[in-house]
């Protein structure tokens, strides 16, 4: 009887020992560094983001959250770290939506980022800006139109990357109206705005930031913003929407761990994540054109697969492929 209450006791407290370790082991996190992966070079809109939030994080927690760039593969080679990475709360990826739109593109990645990652927290989203050569007679949507219509064929855009935002919001805008025009694949942004203001495209669809100096320069002309209202830093430039109804579209960016990290480490980056997206942070991000989105996990999970169902179709439709 002595032998089988000793072993109900040690029963018990083992029971108890895996309630309450997991709960004792979040509220105790982080209790080193956190490395925080992002997967492209430093420098970019993704990268100053990134860098904000983790000062942030840093201050909040009281431990230090590391930014690590790992460009490669278009965001493959350090996504990959993190989906291989312990699922321990101490190696996360901070993003852009080109993380879940680049495996669409590709014949194969090492991961799924469905299966492979734990969504945090959703941060900012980011409208684009539809930029015309100056020379050109389209001062909005509407004259977009017609030009692409006279000139069926003969009008082109750029695309900074295949698969990326702005290059799924190009196709977004040739669906909407039937339009046929010439999408052309630079490597990197900078290119493409040279040629734009040379002259030799007509039109890029990108972040507001990349082309926001020069609209107010006059060296090219925003004619459009792809977000379902006006930004606070293009007033008086309207959303393609008010000519296309329906039409929106934003680059976003977003924090994920690893898959199986614990729901007590995934609640508590969140909280940590919406508290940093108050104050300082927003209204340092609000006037770049960038959209604060505090939410939940759940909300992240919902966001993310709606995106991708209605990136995924837009990618079939248009046959997008990384040659």
């Amino acid at each position: 009887m002595k032998l089988k209450r000793q072993t109900l006791i040690k029963a018990a407290v083992l029971a108890l020992a895996c309630g309450v370790l997991p709960a004792a082991f979040a509220q105790s996190y982080p209790a080193r560094p956190v490395r925080v992966v992002i997967p492209f070079p430093p420098g970019g809109t993704l990268d100053t983001v990134g860098r904000m939030l983790a000062q942030k994080l840093s201050e909040q927690t009281g431990q230090a959250f590391v930014i690590e760039n790992k460009p490669g593969g278009n965001g493959i080679i350090g996504a990959d770290i993190v989906a291989k990475a312990p699922a321990d709360g101490y190696t996360l990826l901070f993003n852009a939506s080109t993380f879940t739109t680049a495996p669409m593109t590709m014949k194969s990645t090492p991961y799924s980022v469905v299966k492979d990652f734990a969504p945090v927290a959703l941060v900012a989203k980011a409208p684009l800006s539809v930029a015309i050569n100056k020379n050109l007679p389209i001062t909005d949507i509407k004259s977009l139109v017609a030009y692409a219509k006279a000139n069926p064929g003969n009008m082109s855009f750029a695309v900074g990357s295949i698969g990326s935002a702005g290059h799924l919001s190009t196709e977004l805008l040739k669906r909407s109206d039937n339009l046929n025009f010439m999408i052309v694949p630079y490597k990197g942004t900078a290119p493409a705005f040279q040629d734009l203001i040379g002259g030799q495209i007509a039109g890029f669809i990108d972040p507001i930031l990349g082309s926001l100096q020069y609209h107010k320069t006059g060296m090219l002309r925003v004619v459009a913003v792809t977000s379902s209202t006006r930004t606070p830093n293009l007033p008086d430039v309207p959303t393609v929407a008010e000519t296309i109804p329906g039409y929106e579209f934003y680059s976003w960016y977003g924090l994920w761990g690893p898959a199986k990290l614990p729901a007590d480490i995934t609640a508590k980056l969140n909280t940590e994540v919406n508290k940093a997206l108050t104050g300082e942070m927003r209204d340092k991000l609000t006037p770049q054109g960038l959209l604060v989105t505090p939410g939940s996990v759940d909300d992240f999970i919902k966001f993310q697969r709606e995106d991708m169902a209605r990136t995924q179709k837009l990618i079939t439709e248009g046959n997008i492929r990384v040659e």
